[in-house]
C-alpha cells in the first residue's frame, strides 16, 4: 500500500497556543487558524495541527472528525497551504455530516481567506486596540456614539 506523505504536524501545546493568537477563518465544519513563524523562510513546509474537543462527541466521533480533516488536508493542503506557515484545524461536529467534497472546498476557501492581508487589530478613538464584541453592530450610526 502506497502512503502519500502528509504535511508536517504540530505536536506541542506551545505550538497550538501560538497559532491560536493568529488570524482565523471559520467554516461550517471547522475553524482554520494560522501563524507565520517562518514566513521569511519558505523552504520549510507548512505544518498542521488538529484539535477536536470532548464537546464534539465520544472518542470514535472525535477520531472520525480528525480523520476526515486529515484526509481533506492530504488532498488540498499541499497545493493551497503557504510554506513556512503553521495551521490548526479545530474540528466541529458538522464535519461528520458534511459531504466530503464540501469539506475540501471549505478548506480551500479557508486557506484562500487566510492568504488575504487582514486590516489589523481594531483601535478605539484613543488609539488602543479593542476586540469587537459578539453581537456588536458595525453600522456607521453605532460607531459615532
Amino acid at each position: 500500500m502506497d502512503h502519500v506523505k502528509t504535511m508536517d504536524r504540530l505536536k506541542k501545546r506551545a505550538e497550538f497556543l501560538a497559532v491560536a493568537g493568529g488570524p482565523r477563518a471559520s467554516r461550517r465544519g471547522f475553524v482554520l487558524q494560522k501563524r507565520n513563524p517562518r514566513a521569511d523562510d519558505p523552504v520549510h513546509p507548512a505544518r498542521v495541527g488538529y484539535t477536536v474537543t470532548k464537546k464534539m462527541g465520544n472518542s470514535p466521533e472525535r477520531n472520525r472528525i480528525r480523520r476526515r480533516l486529515r484526509e481533506a488536508i492530504r488532498i488540498a493542503g499541499a497545493e493551497h497551504a503557504v510554506p513556512g506557515t503553521d495551521y490548526v484545524l479545530v474540528g466541529r461536529r458538522a464535519t461528520l455530516s458534511l459531504p466530503f467534497e464540501t469539506l475540501v472546498t471549505d478548506l480551500i476557501s479557508g486557506f484562500d481567506a487566510l492568504k488575504r492581508p487582514s486590516s489589523g487589530p481594531r483601535q478605539n478613538e484613543r488609539g488602543k486596540e479593542t476586540a469587537r464584541q459578539p453581537g456588536q453592530a458595525t453600522s456607521p450610526e453605532r460607531r459615532e456614539r
